[in-house]
């Protein structure tokens, strides 16, 4: 090398190092993954996660709560074995936005790449997203996705130490639920779903049939439809009692009481002898499995990214369970209820399929007036996470206790999702309302009701929200015709200290409700006084108990109202036995 050219080479370093700040240096971690994980190049979101203790894996101490522990992510595409993926300062993270915020000490480090597929979508868009595989998507469990042993490591923000980690570790597959006498199971291929995603698409439900099925084949049953998030199984059904000798230390923190697992399995047990006894009316109670690549269920509507969820199940699984498993199959006799997701989705059925449901019992709802999304108005307010003020900055809550306290503001559960995915892709709660609720994008992706980073709204996308899912504003403006249809059917119970602020958008449906007219709603809207996160009318027990009790509780009203509503020569005998 000639001398010149080295001095100008040296120089050139030397400047690099003198442009760097003080306490620039960060770590660098450096993750691959086995040829026995796959020998195909594959793309996905890589997280990286931090614990400070080793009570169980980074991956299950990734929360919203005060208790999380550090996870940072980035994208990745076409990586193939042995490629050097690297996570750096620049990824983002939470709760600290990247390893400069991090504290000196041990941890525990792990790597995860949650798995995307590539879909081609009926609308001639590509996009990239995590298909379920059975877990209800769940990225930390989900199957299929690598990872690897957790190693404890000596982390410097300000050093320059570069971490390997190796991922060497498959989440195993799940095995299906077996068929037992009272619970059966159903999965069909939809053509919708898949026309929709350019891929086989199936949904799934499980049944519980009644007592005497199988001896009574001449009876035709009503149909219950219990909304709400991923069942990987028919919960709360239990034909043998807990063991007497169950260990009742475990504690519930969300609800300050120990041995909840015992009582649980108490409570399923007790529904059992209800559901079996000789004067219990007999019928269907479905809990559908409608998992897809945005969360763990579809909401049950037709939705612009998430495909026509709402008119597969409604046409094409629901008539195959009344087939398969005799229901009346007749809107008198169908009913729906659910809490939080499945409160939504049972007051949604109601008003988008008005004749195909009798009555429907929404508990807790997830925001039906979206003037109350949370503690948004995204019609009038400019950001979802900062109060408007000339010379403060507050941050909007998003969480709280019964007591009003907070637990975790907008900007920080959304920041947490943005993290787990980009694109909506979190598998979160307000990715997957965005998911449904937005227009497609012009790359295929749900367009963002606000910006992930900063929050703020965007008027445009707040206005398809309004017309096409703000639920109140829904039967507000289609009152003449969609009135008549529900009135009479529509109960909604809620909280009044919801942890998510949900109580506030019931009262403004409220509000309309007492005033209609022509007809009148003559339905039902009950809070229960300082009652937290999924109240659901029982005013006599605890939440812990009702939240149980969803099979039963709403029995003698969904009764009084066949009596009084189905149509002449009903079938009201067959299934009395």
């Amino acid at each position: 090398m000639k001398k010149s050219t080295l001095l100008l080479f040296v120089a050139c370093v030397f400047i690099i190092q003198c442009e760097k700040e003080p306490g620039s240096s960060a770590p660098t971690f450096v993750i691959t993954f086995t040829k026995e994980m796959s020998e195909q190049a594959e793309d996905g979101r890589l997280l990286l996660m931090l614990a400070n203790n080793n009570r169980s894996e980074p991956r299950f101490q990734v929360t919203g709560s005060l208790e999380t522990q550090l996870v940072f992510g980035v994208d990745v595409e076409g990586v193939k074995p042995g490629d050097r993926m690297i996570v750096d300062n620049s990824a983002f993270g939470f709760p600290k936005r990247s390893f400069a915020d991090v504290p000196p000490g041990d941890y525990y480090v792990q790597a995860l790449l949650n798995r995307y597929e590539t879909f081609h979508l009926k609308t001639g868009q590509e996009v990239k997203l995590p298909p379920d595989k059975g877990e209800g998507q769940q990225w930390a469990s989900k199957p299929g996705n690598f990872y690897s042993k957790p190693v404890k490591i000596s982390f410097d923000p300000g050093s320059n130490a570069t971490h390997e980690v190796t991922m060497d570790q498959k989440v195993a597959s799940l095995p299906e639920p077996a068929d037992t006498r009272y619970v059966k199971h159903i999965r069909i291929e939809s053509k919708l779903l898949s026309e929709f995603w350019g891929r086989p698409m199936y949904l799934g439900a499980h049944v519980l049939v009644p007592e005497g099925f199988d001896e009574h084949p001449e009876a035709k049953y009503p149909v219950m439809i219990f909304h709400g998030h991923f069942p990987s199984d028919f919960g709360g059904f239990s034909e043998t009692p807990p063991d007497p000798k169950m260990d009742t230390t475990d504690y519930s923190d969300r609800f300050g009481i120990y041995g909840y697992n015992k009582l649980q399995q108490q409570e399923a047990y007790n529904f059992y002898k209800q559901w079996t006894g000789k004067d219990f009316p007999r019928f269907l109670i479905i809990e559908i499995q409608h998992a897809n690549p945005y969360y763990d269920d579809s909401y049950a509507v037709n939705s612009a990214n998430v495909g026509p969820y709402g008119d597969a199940i409604m046409k094409e699984l629901l008539p195959e369970i009344e087939k398969k498993f005799r229901g009346i199959g007749e809107g008198w006799s169908r009913f729906t209820y659910g809490g939080s997701t499945g409160g939504w989705e049972a007051l949604a059925v109601q008003l988008f399929y008005p004749d195909e449901f009798n009555g429907c019992f929404a508990a807790c709802p997830d925001p039906i007036d979206f003037r109350a999304y949370s503690l948004v108005n995204i019609y009038k307010d400019k950001n979802a996470y900062w109060y408007e003020s000339p010379f403060r900055k507050m941050a909007r809550p998003a969480q709280r206790n019964w007591l009003g306290q907070l637990h975790i503001t907008m900007e920080e559960s959304n920041h947490l999702e943005l993290v787990l995915g980009t694109k909506s892709r979190s598998g979160g709660q307000w990715d997957i309302w965005e998911a449904v609720f937005s227009p497609q994008g012009d790359d295929g992706y749900p367009k963002r009701i606000f910006d992930k980073m900063t929050g703020d709204i965007d008027s445009t996308v707040a206005r398809y929200w309004k017309e096409n899912y703000d639920l109140r504003y829904i039967l507000e403006r289609d009152w003449k015709t969609l009135g008549p249809k529900v009135a009479g059917k529509l109960h909604i119970y809620c909280g009044d200290m919801d942890n998510y602020y949900l109580n506030n958008a019931v009262y403004l449906m409220e509000d309309f409700l007492k005033k209609t007219s022509n007809p009148f709603y003559n339905g039902e809207v009950d809070y229960g006084d300082r009652a937290e996160h999924c109240w659901n009318g029982d005013h006599l027990n605890p939440n812990y108990i009702s939240r149980l009790r969803y099979n039963t509780m709403y029995l003698p009203k969904i009764l009084k109202r066949i009596s009084e509503s189905a149509p002449k020569g009903a079938d009201l005998k067959s299934w009395r036995y």
